[in-house]
């Protein structure tokens, strides 16, 4: 029977040796872990050093992501969405938008966070900002009034 004390991290557990059980082979260095604490993932066990992101180095257990595999690599969630997500284009500056970003949405646009402002006058969005989409086109109340009153268009409310 195996001594150990579980903590869960998403897709890894981190545990606590017990002295008095055999010390286990690490899945990454292939020494024996004599250590405190050692992680488990993927049905094995690791040093917390040697479980890391392929891509970026970082310390999977220290960061308490979740794991993710492909193509016989470990990453961390950053390092995966931008090898194997889903990338697209700002619809304000066209320009490609990393699938790992924070973005901002109205309707089926996709905004960088910088470009999700008026783009009539530049002024950023606070949060509980109204904003009016008019032609794929985000504008703020006072240029969406502005434009009602010259020109008779009716953008919705978002």
């Amino acid at each position: 029977m195996q001594k150990y004390l579980s903590v869960l991290l998403p897709g890894i557990q981190m545990l606590s040796v017990q002295p008095d059980t055999k010390p286990k082979g690490c899945a990454g260095c292939n020494r024996k872990i004599k250590d405190r604490y050692l992680l488990k993932a993927l049905d094995k066990y690791w040093h917390e050093d040697c479980l890391k992101c392929a891509c970026c180095d970082c310390r999977l257990g220290e960061v308490g992501s979740t794991l993710y595999t492909k193509a016989n690599l470990i990453l961390c969630r950053r390092d995966y969405l931008r090898l194997f997500g889903v990338t697209g284009n700002c619809a304000a500056c066209s320009k490609l938008i990393p699938a790992f970003e924070m973005v901002m949405r109205a309707k089926e646009n996709v905004y960088h966070l910088d470009c999700f402002a008026c783009q009539l006058c530049n002024q950023r969005f606070c949060v509980g900002d109204k904003f009016f989409l008019k032609n794929n086109m985000i504008l703020c109340q006072t240029d969406y009034e502005e434009g009602l009153m010259k020109e008779g268009y009716a953008p919705q409310v978002r």
